[in-house]
Protein backbone atom coordinates (compact mmCIF):
# COMPACT_ATOMS: atom_id res chain seq x y z
CA UNK A 1 0.00 0.00 0.00
CA UNK A 2 1.32 3.51 -0.86
CA UNK A 3 1.18 6.55 1.24
CA UNK A 4 -2.22 7.95 -0.65
CA UNK A 5 -3.53 4.37 -0.26
CA UNK A 6 -2.81 4.42 3.30
CA UNK A 7 -4.29 7.97 4.07
CA UNK A 8 -7.68 6.73 2.14
CA UNK A 9 -7.57 3.79 4.87
CA UNK A 10 -6.68 5.76 7.63
CA UNK A 11 -9.76 8.00 6.91
CA UNK A 12 -12.49 5.39 6.46
CA UNK A 13 -10.47 3.43 9.46
CA UNK A 14 -11.42 6.64 11.63
CA UNK A 15 -15.00 7.14 10.15
CA UNK A 16 -15.94 3.70 11.10
CA UNK A 17 -14.51 4.00 15.09
CA UNK A 18 -16.26 7.47 15.00
CA UNK A 19 -13.07 9.47 15.36
CA UNK A 20 -13.77 13.03 13.79
CA UNK A 21 -10.67 14.22 14.81
CA UNK A 22 -8.50 11.88 12.97
CA UNK A 23 -10.75 12.22 10.20
CA UNK A 24 -10.01 15.96 9.67
CA UNK A 25 -6.30 14.97 10.00
CA UNK A 26 -6.32 13.74 7.06
CA UNK A 27 -7.55 17.02 5.52
CA UNK A 28 -5.69 19.66 3.54
CA UNK A 29 -6.75 22.56 5.12
CA UNK A 30 -7.44 24.22 1.94
CA UNK A 31 -9.61 20.86 1.23
CA UNK A 32 -13.01 21.23 -1.03
CA UNK A 33 -15.88 18.27 -0.26
CA UNK A 34 -18.53 17.48 -2.95
CA UNK A 35 -21.42 14.81 -2.55
CA UNK A 36 -25.13 14.95 -3.69
CA UNK A 37 -26.55 15.49 -0.06
CA UNK A 38 -24.60 18.63 0.94
CA UNK A 39 -22.72 20.05 -2.65
CA UNK A 40 -19.91 22.37 -2.15
CA UNK A 41 -18.01 22.38 1.30
CA UNK A 42 -14.53 23.92 2.16
CA UNK A 43 -12.02 23.99 4.31
CA UNK A 44 -13.36 24.13 8.12
CA UNK A 45 -17.08 23.00 7.30
CA UNK A 46 -16.17 19.42 5.91
CA UNK A 47 -14.24 18.16 8.78
CA UNK A 48 -17.45 19.89 10.85
CA UNK A 49 -20.26 18.03 8.73
CA UNK A 50 -18.42 14.38 9.41
CA UNK A 51 -18.17 15.57 13.23
CA UNK A 52 -22.25 16.43 12.83
CA UNK A 53 -22.93 13.29 10.91
CA UNK A 54 -21.02 11.15 13.53
CA UNK A 55 -22.56 12.93 16.34
CA UNK A 56 -26.17 12.58 15.07
CA UNK A 57 -25.70 8.65 14.42
CA UNK A 58 -25.69 8.36 18.26
CA UNK A 59 -23.83 5.30 17.48
CA UNK A 60 -25.49 3.78 15.15
CA UNK A 61 -23.35 3.77 12.22
CA UNK A 62 -21.76 1.18 10.40
CA UNK A 63 -18.88 1.92 7.84
CA UNK A 64 -17.45 -0.45 5.55
CA UNK A 65 -14.48 0.52 2.85
CA UNK A 66 -13.11 -1.46 -0.03
CA UNK A 67 -11.40 -1.15 -3.24
CA UNK A 68 -8.62 1.88 -2.38
CA UNK A 69 -6.34 2.90 -4.92
CA UNK A 70 -4.42 5.63 -5.16
CA UNK A 71 -1.16 7.18 -6.77
CA UNK A 72 0.67 10.41 -6.18
CA UNK A 73 -2.38 12.57 -7.18
CA UNK A 74 -5.64 10.92 -7.07
CA UNK A 75 -6.93 8.28 -5.47
CA UNK A 76 -10.45 6.58 -5.03
CA UNK A 77 -12.42 3.88 -3.02
CA UNK A 78 -15.68 2.41 -2.33
CA UNK A 79 -17.88 2.78 1.09
CA UNK A 80 -20.98 1.89 2.38
CA UNK A 81 -22.95 3.75 5.05
CA UNK A 82 -25.34 2.06 7.37
CA UNK A 83 -27.49 3.93 9.52
CA UNK A 84 -30.80 4.99 10.53
CA UNK A 85 -31.63 8.81 8.88
CA UNK A 86 -32.22 11.11 11.87
CA UNK A 87 -35.26 12.43 10.32
CA UNK A 88 -37.41 9.48 9.97
CA UNK A 89 -35.12 6.79 11.71
CA UNK A 90 -35.50 4.42 8.42
CA UNK A 91 -32.69 2.06 7.69
CA UNK A 92 -30.30 3.26 4.99
CA UNK A 93 -27.71 1.77 3.37
CA UNK A 94 -26.04 4.42 0.79
CA UNK A 95 -23.58 2.57 -1.41
CA UNK A 96 -21.28 5.09 -2.46
CA UNK A 97 -18.03 5.86 -4.98
CA UNK A 98 -15.31 8.69 -3.20
CA UNK A 99 -12.58 10.14 -5.43
CA UNK A 100 -9.65 11.59 -3.45
CA UNK A 101 -6.92 14.40 -5.09
CA UNK A 102 -4.45 14.43 -2.92
CA UNK A 103 -1.79 17.65 -1.90
CA UNK A 104 1.45 17.78 0.84
CA UNK A 105 0.55 14.29 1.61
CA UNK A 106 -3.27 15.32 2.37
CA UNK A 107 -6.55 15.24 0.91
CA UNK A 108 -7.45 18.42 -0.72
CA UNK A 109 -10.40 17.12 -2.96
CA UNK A 110 -12.88 14.64 -1.74
CA UNK A 111 -15.95 13.88 -3.92
CA UNK A 112 -18.63 10.98 -2.78
CA UNK A 113 -21.51 10.17 -5.74
CA UNK A 114 -23.74 7.90 -4.70
CA UNK A 115 -27.87 7.30 -6.08
CA UNK A 116 -29.69 10.25 -4.61
CA UNK A 117 -32.77 8.40 -6.08
CA UNK A 118 -31.73 5.04 -3.90
CA UNK A 119 -30.89 6.92 -0.79
CA UNK A 120 -34.01 9.15 -0.87
CA UNK A 121 -36.02 5.81 -1.03
CA UNK A 122 -34.64 4.17 2.06
CA UNK A 123 -34.32 7.37 4.33
CA UNK A 124 -37.85 8.88 2.92
CA UNK A 125 -39.94 5.71 1.48
CA UNK A 126 -42.88 5.95 -0.89
CA UNK A 127 -42.12 10.59 -0.80
CA UNK A 128 -38.75 9.62 -1.59
CA UNK A 129 -39.69 7.07 -4.17
CA UNK A 130 -42.03 9.43 -5.95
CA UNK A 131 -39.89 12.81 -5.81
CA UNK A 132 -36.45 11.88 -4.90
CA UNK A 133 -35.12 11.54 -8.70
CA UNK A 134 -36.40 15.12 -8.97
CA UNK A 135 -33.79 18.52 -9.13
CA UNK A 136 -36.76 19.92 -6.77
CA UNK A 137 -36.02 17.28 -3.87
CA UNK A 138 -32.79 17.02 -4.95
CA UNK A 139 -32.36 20.72 -3.57
CA UNK A 140 -34.31 20.31 -0.88
CA UNK A 141 -32.73 17.67 0.55
CA UNK A 142 -29.43 20.08 -0.05
CA UNK A 143 -30.73 22.97 1.52
CA UNK A 144 -31.53 20.89 4.79
CA UNK A 145 -28.23 19.30 4.91
CA UNK A 146 -26.36 22.74 4.91
CA UNK A 147 -28.66 24.44 7.10
CA UNK A 148 -28.67 21.56 9.83
CA UNK A 149 -24.94 22.11 9.25
CA UNK A 150 -24.74 25.69 9.50
CA UNK A 151 -27.08 25.62 13.06
CA UNK A 152 -23.97 22.82 14.23
CA UNK A 153 -21.27 25.02 13.46
CA UNK A 154 -22.83 28.49 15.14
CA UNK A 155 -23.54 25.95 18.44
CA UNK A 156 -19.83 24.82 18.50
Amino acid sequence: MNANETLIAKFYTAFANADAKTMSECYHPKVHFIDPAFGLLKEDQVSKMWEMLLLKSKGNLKIEFSDVKADEFSGSAQWIATYNFSKTNRKVINKIRAEFIFQDGLIIKHTDNFDVWKWSKQAFGATGYLLGWTGFFQKKIQQQALLSLHKFAEAK
